[in-house]
């Protein structure tokens, strides 16, 4: 049997199935992740066996009529530019990779950012503590330190920091944005950092009901003050991380603004957030930092809207992350907003079962956003240990699962379907409009700035399907295995 990853014994083990007993070790996967700029490619994944290449057949003529192909590749009307696929990353996520020996912590890195591996190039890092962090924190939480004297980022020198530049080792060209949970707490009314009381079974936060936010208002403090050094902490967090030759490309002002959550958060209305913007946008612009509008958890583009109509916030706004039950704004956002960049922002994180049933439902969910426009796609858990538990109390989904007690890893579910769109759509590739009037309409496609096509293609069906494409003009039949993801590369040479 192939070692895909050149993993140790132990790491070897740690691609076993998210269902206990079920083996994901790929049987051909060197040949699969062989770099040939010139070969065609075809990778299929059911539950039970991941990445397994497969012979593609070669292009046919042209279709006999209209009736002779179910599905047509319009590689004449590319759409949106790709940004790219990634991960977010978090303190639990680096703990739990530092459980793992370096050679095996070194295979599960080159697994998710090397190129013969998801190849991940724009993730997310937190601004001060999120749920997957050790303990609260920020970065100054000194009460009225409007100078931000003693500002700092030490808490991260041995967490989120080598996490980073670990991945950087792998993805040098790695493009990385930001987001805070919860700014300093004495910017906020409140004075805590959650905005709501636990949840049962949660650890008891000692939050007070006076100190609950609460969807619809502020609880950020609204006074040009507070406004002008939370904008200055944003501009230190990216200067403090470039003296550690890390880059920040973009940053949102708050992640799920409409949520009171009992973890890090900060409830925020439009017209706040609106207020807010353009002092941000100033000390952005020194550092070359694009500033996104987000993060968007409400199926309500009148949220945005509410933004965007406020010239100076919208002068300052460049796109919008979009994430959970935001995506039933997207039709909205897309229709109102075209020239807005769309990225989906976080991945909806399961409750740690890792299994194929929710990598079925990522699927549907990725292809939403990108049927929508979406030029990126973010995970959101990159790493976790067994049972994927938050610092605040409840389980979650993540693309490598480490086992503390046999120190040793596996590939869920979910990195397979992330490896079937990230490994080969390059960022700068334009996505592909398939039409289909027969009803074949579960793929996305995508063409590289190399030329080569990938296709994505989904076969939910519990048995075999001949799917006919029309690529160009020829004919690509695929006999798609049953209940599987698939991805097919065309080089640009089979296209000509």
């Amino acid at each position: 049997m192939t070692d895909p990853f050149a993993l140790s014994r132990r790491g070897a083990l740690g691609l076993m199935g998210a269902v206990a007993g079920q083996s994901l070790l790929p049987t051909a996967v060197v040949a699969a992740t062989a770099s040939d700029a010139t070969a065609t490619r075809w990778f299929s994944t059911t539950a039970r066996a991941p990445w397994q290449s497969r012979a593609l057949p070669a292009l046919g003529g042209a279709p006999a009529s209209l009736f002779a192909s179910d599905a047509t590749v319009r590689l004449d009307t590319p759409r949106q530019t790709i940004a790219g696929f990634g991960g977010a990353f978090s303190e639990k996520g680096w703990d739990a990779l530092n459980v793992l020996t370096p050679a095996d912590r070194h295979a599960a890195l080159s697994a998710l950012f090397g190129t013969d591996g998801c190849a991940l190039s724009l993730c997310r890092t937190p601004m001060g503590a999120n749920d997957i962090s050790r303990r609260w924190y920020s970065y100054d939480e000194t009460p009225g330190d409007f100078a931000l004297d003693h500002f700092s980022i030490a808490n991260d020198d041995d967490t989120l920091i080598p996490f980073i530049k670990a991945a950087q080792a792998f993805q040098p060209d790695l493009r990385l944005w930001a987001s805070p949970w919860s700014p300093p707490t004495w910017m906020k009314k409140g004075g805590h950092y959650a905005q709501a009381p636990a949840w049962p079974g949660q650890p008891d936060t000692g939050i007070r009901p006076d100190q609950y936010g609460k969807e619809g208002q502020d609880s950020f403090l609204q006074d040009d003050r507070y406004f002008a050094a939370y904008a200055r902490y944003f501009a230190r967090y990216v200067e403090a991380y470039a003296a550690k030759g890390i880059r920040i490309d973009t940053v949102m002002p708050q992640n799920e603004f409409n949520s009171a959550q009992p973890f890090p958060s900060c409830c925020w209305t439009p017209e706040g957030l609106a207020r807010f913007l353009p002092f941000l946008g100033r000390e952005m612009d020194l550092h070359g930092v694009k500033v996104f509008f987000g993060t968007l958890e409400r199926g309500n583009a009148d949220l945005f809207s509410h933004v965007m109509a406020d010239p100076k916030a919208a002068a300052v706004v460049k796109g919008i992350g979009v994430q959970w039950a935001g995506k039933g704004a997207l039709p909205l956002l897309r229709s109102r907003f075209p020239d807005i960049e769309l990225w989906g922002s976080e991945q909806e994180c399961g409750v740690g079962t890792n299994d194929w049933h929710y990598a079925r439902y990522g699927w549907k969910t990725i292809k939403q956003y990108f049927d929508a426009g979406a030029s990126a796609w973010n995970y959101w858990n990159i790493a976790m240990p067994e049972g994927g538990w938050s610092g605040w109390g409840w389980p979650q989904n993540s693309l490598v699962v480490v086992d503390p007690a046999r120190r040793s890893y596996r590939l869920t579910q979910d990195y397979w379907l992330i490896r079937h769109l990230a490994s080969h759509v390059r960022p700068g590739a334009r996505a592909i409009p398939v039409d289909s009037f027969l009803g074949f309409d579960d793929q996305l496609a995508f063409r590289n700035p190399d030329g080569s096509l990938v296709l994505v293609a989904s076969n939910s069906l519990g048995q075999v399907q001949q799917v006919r494409y029309d690529v160009g003009g020829r004919t690509l039949a695929l006999d798609l295995p049953a209940d599987s993801l698939n991805t097919i590369v065309l080089p640009a040479s089979a296209l000509a």
